[in-house]
C-alpha cells in the first residue's frame, strides 16, 4: 500500500485497516498520510472503510483538481491546500483533520510528507494533538513557495540583462511562460490565504483548535500574504520586462530603418548627378574633355554632396545609435553676482522668538 501511518511520538506502523481501527479504538492520536490515484485503489479503499466520513467529503477526496477551500463537519474538517512539489509542479493535498487523527491524501509525490516523517521519527516530545502535525505540514507547504518565489527573481533578473543586450525570440517564450507559471500560482495562493483567514478568525472551524494553535496558524497566514504579495510583484515585472522587451525591439527597428533612409538619402543626390551628367548636351561635351574636369565635375561634385550630408546627418544626431543629439555645453550666465552683503541688505533677517510670531523688521529713521 502506497502510505504511512504515523503515531504522534514518531512511531511508524503499518498502513492497514486494523492498525488504524485499533489506534481509533484507543483514542491515541495518529497521522495518516496515502498517495491515491484512483478510486479502485486500496488507499482509498482504506480511507472509505476505517473511516465514518461524510460522502461528500469522499467525493472531494477522490476529486482532484479543485481550489484551496475549507469545510467544517461534524466531528472533523475537511481542507484543499497546495505547495510546491517535484519536477516544478504544484502538489495538491486533501486533509482530514478531527480530534485524534489527521489524514493527507495526494496524487502526486509530496516532499513535505517525506520530510515531516523524518523530523517525526527523531522528536523527542511527542506532539498533542493532530492539529500540530496539521500545522507543520501546511506551514512546510507554504515555506516550499519562497525558494521557488527567489529562483523566479533571479531569472526574471537574468532575463531583464539579457533583455537589454540583445532581445531574441526566445526569451519572448520564456517572458509568457514565466508569466503563464506566476497566473498558475496565483489561483492556487490567493484562495489558500482567503482560506487561513477564515480558519484564524471563526472559531471552532477545526476539531482541537485552540487560542495558541491559531497564533501558529496566523503565522502561515501571514507567509501566504508575503507569498501572495510576491507574485503580484514579480507579475509586474515580468510585464515591464515584456514592454522593455517590445520596446527595444522596435527602437532597433526604427535604427534600422533611419541607416537605410540615410543611405537611400545619399545615393538620391549622387543618382541625380551621375543621371544629369550622362545626358549628351553639347556644352557639356565641349568643355568637359579633360580628365581633371571629369574629377572635378564628375567625381568632386558628388564627394561634396556625401561629405555635406555626412556632416548636417551628424549635427542632427541622425548618426548615433540612439538617435540623439550629443549635449551642448553650457553657456555661462550672464546673471550679475549679488554679494553676501548685499543679499543681507535687500533681504533683512528677521529675529523670531520662541514663543510668539516673528517681530516687524526695524524701519529707518
Amino acid at each position: 500500500m502506497n502510505g504511512h501511518l504515523v503515531t504522534l511520538d514518531g512511531k511508524e506502523l503499518e498502513p492497514t485497516q486494523k492498525a488504524v481501527e485499533t489506534l481509533r479504538a484507543s483514542s491515541q492520536p495518529f497521522w495518516l498520510d496515502l498517495r491515491v490515484k484512483g478510486e479502485d485503489t486500496p488507499e482509498f479503499a482504506l480511507l472509505r472503510d476505517a473511516f465514518n466520513f461524510h460522502p461528500l467529503a469522499l467525493e472531494d477526496a477522490a476529486t482532484f483538481g479543485q481550489r484551496p477551500k475549507l469545510d467544517s463537519y461534524d466531528d472533523f474538517a475537511f481542507l484543499v491546500v497546495f505547495g510546491p512539489g517535484r519536477a516544478d509542479h504544484l502538489v495538491e493535498v486533501h486533509c482530514f483533520c478531527a480530534q485524534n487523527f489527521l489524514v493527507t491524501v495526494h496524487r502526486r509525490p509530496c516532499p513535505t510528507s517525506d520530510e515531516l516523517r523524518r523530523r517525526l521519527a527523531t522528536i523527542t516530545t511527542p506532539l498533542a494533538s493532530p492539529v500540530q502535525v496539521l500545522y507543520r505540514y501546511v506551514d512546510m507547504l507554504v515555506d516550499g513557495y519562497f525558494p521557488v518565489l527567489a529562483t523566479f527573481d533571479d531569472q526574471i533578473d537574468e532575463l531583464e540583462d539579457q533583455i537589454l543586450q540583445a532581445p531574441t525570440d526566445e526569451q519572448l517564450g520564456r517572458l509568457f511562460e514565466m508569466k503563464r507559471s506566476l497566473i498558475v500560482l496565483r489561483k492556487v495562493v490567493t484562495p489558500e490565504r482567503d482560506l487561513f483567514a477564515t480558519l484564524v478568525s471563526e472559531d471552532d472551524v477545526i476539531p482541537g483548535m485552540t487560542p495558541e494553535y491559531e497564533r501558529y496558524f496566523r503565522d502561515v497566514y501571514d507567509h501566504l500574504i508575503r507569498v501572495s504579495d510576491l507574485v503580484d510583484s514579480y507579475r509586474d515585472l515580468l510585464s515591464g520586462a515584456l514592454d522593455t522587451h517590445l520596446s527595444t525591439v522596435s527602437n532597433r527597428l526604427n535604427v534600422v530603418m533611419k541607416q537605410l533612409t540615410i543611405i537611400a538619402t545619399i545615393f538620391l543626390p549622387l543618382s541625380f548627378l551621375t543621371g544629369f551628367f550622362g545626358q549628351n548636351y553639347g556644352w557639356m561635351i565641349s568643355k568637359i574633355t579633360s580628365l581633371p574636369a571629369f574629377w572635378a565635375f564628375g567625381v568632386g561634385s558628388q564627394v561634396i554632396v556625401t561629405v555635406a550630408l555626412l556632416v548636417m546627418f551628424r549635427k542632427r544626431g541622425w548618426l548615433s545609435s540612439d538617435g540623439t543629439v550629443p549635449a551642448a555645453v553650457p553657456a555661462k550666465s550672464t546673471r550679475p553676482m549679488i554679494s553676501h552683503m548685499r543679499w543681507l541688505a535687500l533681504h533683512p533677517i528677521r529675529s523670531i522668538s520662541v514663543g510668539g510670531p516673528p517681530e516687524p523688521a526695524e524701519e529707518p529713521a
